[in-house]
Formats: structure tokens, C-alpha cells, sequence
């Protein structure tokens, strides 16, 4: 069994076999986290992009786990430069982990680390399971075309952001699902904070209502079988 955990904004704990991914674990300052940083488990976590949002606690959760942190080689250097045990990638590559193939894909966003440092290319990761699953992670992204290529993969599920204002609206993200049509779709990055504001339930009806694929909306805390 594959669950996966919704803990607010982007954050998520990948449960498959015996290995944790979180990916974007964003707890402290988080309004919509149901737990802390202290309460989750990781064996690797997958960090999109820079921002504080997005790295979040991962060196202290890192530093408490053993986990090993994956993300671009600029991230990686500055996780690693705090101790934390790092593997870099780069947009396009893809590396062969124990829990199943990771490749880091384009987003249209920014990076700056926390402290204000280059936080190089923001990404995306697309997670081709032991078990057959296919995830997209889009991350903080604008719509862009080659969203296309990534469904032409068979995703059984993509995490899209909706919340506009950073990353795509619901009406980008709309198109963001039919380009990538995958089984599932679970919105992300709205909520959070005022200026991220959306209806998610409007949302949801609107995709349902042209396609056959469902829309797990999720509540921090809630997970769901993949």
C-alpha cells in the first residue's frame, strides 16, 4: 500500500513500503499544519525550489532523521552546508532511489534560499513508484506546455497549485489538468495565507464536471490510498 498525507500548503508524507518521502515539508510558521516537525518521519525529502515555504524545517528534520534531502545542486550545496546528507539533481535528470525512479522537472517560479542565497532552478518531481504508481509533484509552478510531455507518462495523480497570485489559478491550473490528465488530481498552494485565497470546492465541480478523474480535495491531516 501507497498513502500519501497532506500536512497544508504543499506539504506531504509519502508513505511506500518501508521509506518516508516528504516532499516540501513546510511545518513551522505553517497556520494549516496539524502537526509539527518533530512529529513526522523521513527518509528522504524532496525539496522543490528555495523559498521558506518549501524548504521549510527540512535541516532540522534532516538532522533529527538521517534523512537525505533531494533538490537541485544549489540547494543541496546549502542544505549541505549545514549538515544536512544531500542528492543533487538537476531539471530533467532522473536518479533511481530505493522507493522508485525521481525526476525533477521545470516549474515557472523563483528560488532564493530562506537567508536571501541563489536557490537555483525551481522544480517539479515526477515519482515513478516501485509499486507502478506515477506522481507528479508540480511544486510552484505557472502553467507552461511541456506539462504535456509529463502527462504523455500515464499519471495516476498530479499535485497542482491553484492559488494564483505565486503559481497558477484555478483557471491555469484547469488547463494544467487537461494537459496532463491524469487519474487524480490534489490542489495545493491555496489557503494558507489571504493573498492565496481560492474555492477549492468550486474548483473540484468544475474539473468533475468535464471529466471522468476525480479531485481529492484534502484537509491538513487527511490522507488517501494510492
Amino acid at each position: 500500500m501507497t498513502k500519501l498525507i497532506y500536512y497544508g500548503h504543499a506539504a506531504f508524507r509519502l508513505e511506500t513500503g518501508e521509506r518516508n518521502i516528504l516532499i516540501d515539508p513546510f511545518f513551522t510558521g505553517n497556520p494549516l499544519a496539524p502537526v509539527s516537525h518533530e512529529e513526522t518521519e523521513a527518509d528522504y525529502i524532496l525539496v522543490t525550489h528555495g523559498h521558506g515555504d518549501h524548504v521549510g524545517d527540512t535541516v532540522a528534520i534532516a538532522k533529527r532523521t538521517g534523512a537525505v534531502a533531494v533538490s537541485n545542486a544549489e540547494i543541496c550545496r546549502w542544505l549541505g552546508d549545514q549538515g544536512v546528507c544531500t542528492h543533487s539533481m538537476h531539471l530533467g535528470g532522473g536518479h533511481q532511489f530505493p522507493f522508485g525512479y525521481v525526476k525533477m522537472t521545470m516549474a515557472l517560479h523563483g528560488s532564493s534560499m530562506p537567508d536571501g542565497s541563489y536557490g537555483g532552478n525551481p522544480g517539479g518531481f515526477l515519482l515513478k513508484l516501485n509499486k507502478g504508481q506515477k506522481i507528479y509533484f508540480a511544486g510552484d509552478t505557472g502553467l507552461f506546455g511541456d506539462m504535456r510531455l509529463i502527462g504523455d507518462e500515464g499519471l495516476d495523480l498530479a499535485v497542482l497549485p491553484i492559488g494564483d497570485n505565486y503559481t497558477m489559478g484555478p483557471e491555469d491550473a484547469i488547463k494544467a489538468f487537461e494537459f496532463l490528465h491524469p487519474g487524480a488530481v490534489i490542489p495545493i498552494h491555496y489557503d494558507t495565507f489571504e493573498g492565496i485565497r481560492q474555492d477549492v470546492g468550486a474548483w473540484k465541480t468544475r474539473v468533475e464536471e468535464n471529466s471522468k478523474n476525480h479531485v481529492w480535495v484534502m484537509s491538513p491531516g487527511d490522507s488517501v490510498k494510492i
